[in-house]
């Protein structure tokens, strides 16, 4: 077993030095728009309100406390324990950070490229707009009941990312980050059809994270996933994505002449290899 330091500068490299730091500067009582970086700062999205809403509200509530569901997502909790500080969990600390600036990055094995110093605005647009939609629709569905999250119903638990007292009584369900990790995956499909499949794995792995960081239970996530796809379904349905997606891929084709990969990519598919205490049961990848 390497120790801890060595690991985390292994599955750090997955994304770059840059882009773990800054995960691990994450604060959870900030919604993923909130931490938005200033060149898309404010974005609006590419969904209609009322549409969002209508996703939202068709949603069904958390698992009421001590409800079956209740205890079964607090089990599978507790077992994430047995991951802190290894591989998996630093892959999670990495995966705490949405901007869409760094959080392309995330994607850099599943399409077989190196995002770091290369200059893709459009992208960086659209991911923006992703996680505006994506964001408002958890929140509408957060502001109907609050659940606590794991790290607030035991304050002595340690999360993979930087949390204040005040963001740990935030609302865990549904999770904001695997509700905007899931859209990401299902645009990057979109900008990549070849490698549509591994960009939905990445987009479900950030949601998985957010059950490993001790940050949302399992029924959190799984709802994070499912909204998010569906978010997901109406953005790249709307014209203004189409267009978009255009020079987008223009883009990708610019940082593939590069011919520069992530280094980290073994060790980032042998953290994912790595078994979960629990499984999650999650829903099956959107078709392609």
């Amino acid at each position: 077993m390497k120790p801890v330091a060595a690991r985390a500068m292994i599955v750090g490299s997955a994304l770059g030095a840059a882009g773990l730091m800054a995960a691990c500067a994450v604060s959870a009582e900030a919604t993923p728009r909130q931490t938005a970086t200033a060149a898309v700062e404010e974005a609006k999205g590419y969904v209609a309100e009322a549409r969002l809403f209508a996703l939202a509200d068709a949603a069904p509530p958390p698992p009421a406390e001590g409800s079956v569901q209740d205890i079964d997502d607090r089990a599978r909790s507790d077992a994430y324990r047995a991951l802190a500080g290894g591989d998996r969990w630093l892959l999670a600390t990495a995966h705490a950070e949405v901007r869409p600036e760094l959080a392309r990055q995330h994607f850099d094995c599943a399409l077989g490229v190196r995002f770091q110093g290369q200059s893709t605005p459009r992208l960086t647009a659209i991911l923006a707009r992703t996680l505006h939609d994506a964001d408002e629709a958890a929140e509408r569905i957060k502001a109907r009941a609050h659940r606590p999250r794991p790290v607030a119903a035991d304050p002595d638990r340690t999360p993979c990312q930087r949390v204040t007292p005040a963001g740990r009584l935030t609302a865990s369900y549904p999770s904001g980050s695997a509700t905007v990790g899931a859209a990401y995956g299902e645009v990057m499909a979109a900008l990549d059809p070849a490698h549509a499949a591994q960009a939905r794995e990445i987009g479900r792995q950030i949601a998985v994270s957010r059950a490993v960081c001790g940050m949302h239970y399992d029924t959190d996530v799984r709802e994070g996933i499912a909204l998010g796809r569906a978010v997901a379904a109406e953005i790249v349905a709307s014209p203004a994505f189409a267009a978009d997606l255009t020079a987008a891929q223009a883009e990708l084709a610019v940082v593939r002449t590069t011919g520069l990969t992530n280094a980290g990519c073994t060790a980032e598919a042998a953290a994912l290899a790595l078994p979960l205490p629990l499984p999650l049961a999650l829903p099956e990848p959107a078709a392609p």
